[in-house]
């Protein structure tokens, strides 16, 4: 017998996607045999999803929040909610999946993450591998962040950088190889975590709204003795900001919040500093770029003073 495991979904204002991700995790579960509880959390949609979900996935657990929690703290609500739940106890339930609503569990994925775990028990959390609608690469394991990951945000020199371990990327052919490999941390779209790690390390930090979340918890599993690996074998179609790309400026001073907030978790004041300096520059180069856009006509009025404004906020965080 496979073990059970628990799948934990934080979604807001993609019901479509939502509805096919759902599809696709269910037929993944009876292709797998495992016996899967999955949990939906909805992020206080206004496009009917909490409705679609109770109307047609009557067995997945639906937790409607009234307003929009972000990804750490609604995701914790299932996770508090699991954790209470006697069937789901971390002797029953070994491994949680937390997954995002615009992904598509490709066939296979399920059975090849929860027998990687079972075949090491020292991972405490594992990433998939990502692929584009298209089926193309996708990066889905990175390095933590460093000063060249924070300059090259802003001042992306040449592709071949943006894509290289400089920027915090691992080679495209250790994915095409098909063997497991260690990293840092996975992108948070599709990452399975060990119930014994977890409550060893404690939930996510609900300080990140939105960003950075993941690569918090994995360095305190890191420090914890737990290791962290990307499982290429198993595959996950992933859209790609779906939701946060319905307030692009919004997200943008999130993201910085994030990763404000992660250096004064993890890093020494010298980086602290040096990474403030960098972000003053670039905010200063992306401000100058706004301006020619708007001049040009690609922005209008209102667009170019949302984007201002979000310049401005990340400057004063």
């Amino acid at each position: 017998m496979m073990p059970n495991l628990a799948v934990t979904i934080v979604s807001y204002n993609i019901r479509n996607l939502l509805e096919a991700c759902l599809n696709s995790l269910q037929a993944d579960l009876e292709r797998s045999g495992l016996e899967g509880g999955i949990w939906v959390v909805d992020n206080g949609s206004s496009d009917g999803s909490a409705a679609m979900v109770r109307e047609r996935f009557p067995r997945v657990r639906l937790v409607a929040s009234d307003q929009n929690l972000g990804f750490a703290a609604a995701n914790n609500l299932a996770l508090k909610a699991l954790l209470q739940n006697t069937q789901h106890a971390a002797c029953n339930t070994p491994y949680v999946l937390l997954l995002n609503p615009d992904t598509t569990v490709q066939p296979g994925a399920l059975r090849t993450l929860v027998t990687f775990m079972a075949d090491h028990p020292d991972a405490g959390l594992i990433g998939t591998q990502l692929r584009y609608p298209d089926g193309s690469f996708q990066h889905s394991a990175f390095r933590f962040p460093t000063l060249a990951q924070v300059f090259l945000d802003f001042f992306p020199l040449h592709h071949r950088l943006i894509n290289s371990r400089l920027n915090g990327r691992y080679p495209c052919g250790w994915y095409e190889r098909g063997e497991p490999f260690e990293i840092d941390h996975p992108l948070g779209a599709a990452m399975m975590g060990r119930w014994e790690a977890i409550q060893e390390v404690g939930l996510l930090d609900e300080r990140f709204f939105m960003y950075c979340e993941e690569i918090d918890w994995c360095w305190r599993m890191k420090r914890a003795g737990w290791r962290v690996y990307c499982v290429p074998q198993a595959v996950v179609t992933h859209h790609e900001a779906q939701s946060t790309r319905q307030f692009r400026d919004q997200m943008f001073v999130q993201l910085w919040r994030s990763r404000f907030y992660l250096f004064e978790k993890h890093y020494s004041p010298l980086f602290r500093w040096a990474a403030r300096q960098l972000v003053r520059l670039g905010i200063g180069a992306e401000m100058a770029r706004a301006r020619r856009a708007y001049w040009r006509g690609e922005l209008s009025a209102e667009a170019y003073q949302r984007r201002m404004e979000a310049f401005r906020q990340v400057k004063r965080v």
